[in-house]
């Protein structure tokens, strides 16, 4: 049996990572479900910026950490992107871009795709890298 099967290899089953992305507004940071996966999903991340490269990086945290934002629910039940309202956190990264002025009803926004290091359990956005735009803005909408 084992001379036939001799040279072959077996097929892994890793389903491929989606895109990281992050997205800025002028309110939130926001990250798709693709960066929660890259990190395992974790409870609290740590949001770091390394001014000299322009770089933002996301990493797990524990409880214990100092500076650890909540972040994803657990594996299965993180259903869509994360918003990170946390006023530090936005007022620390949005000097690094610049938000067009939006049209009336919607939001300027900057998004940028990450780069995952699963094995180091980190995500590393290129500020460089970011696209501006601009969306409607979701949720209710106000009663005329």
């Amino acid at each position: 049996m084992a001379s036939l099967l001799q040279g072959f290899e077996e097929v892994k089953l890793v389903k491929p990572l989606g895109k990281t992305v992050m997205t800025v507004t002028d309110n939130a940071v926001r990250f798709n479900k693709a960066t929660a996966e890259a990190l395992g999903f974790p409870a609290l991340v740590k949001v770091l910026i390394n001014d000299r490269t322009k770089q933002i990086a996301v990493t797990p945290a524990t409880a214990k950490s100092d500076n650890a934002v909540k972040f994803s629910k657990a594996e299965g039940k993180q259903a869509s992107s994360i918003s990170i309202k946390d006023a530090t956190i936005v007022a620390a990264i949005a000097p690094y871009f610049t938000l067009e002025e939006a049209p009336e009803g919607e939001i300027a926004y900057s998004s940028i795709t990450g780069t995952p290091y699963q094995s180091d359990k980190v995500v590393i956005f290129d500020i460089a890298d970011a696209t501006p735009g601009t969306m409607k803005r979701r949720g209710r909408k106000k009663a005329a």
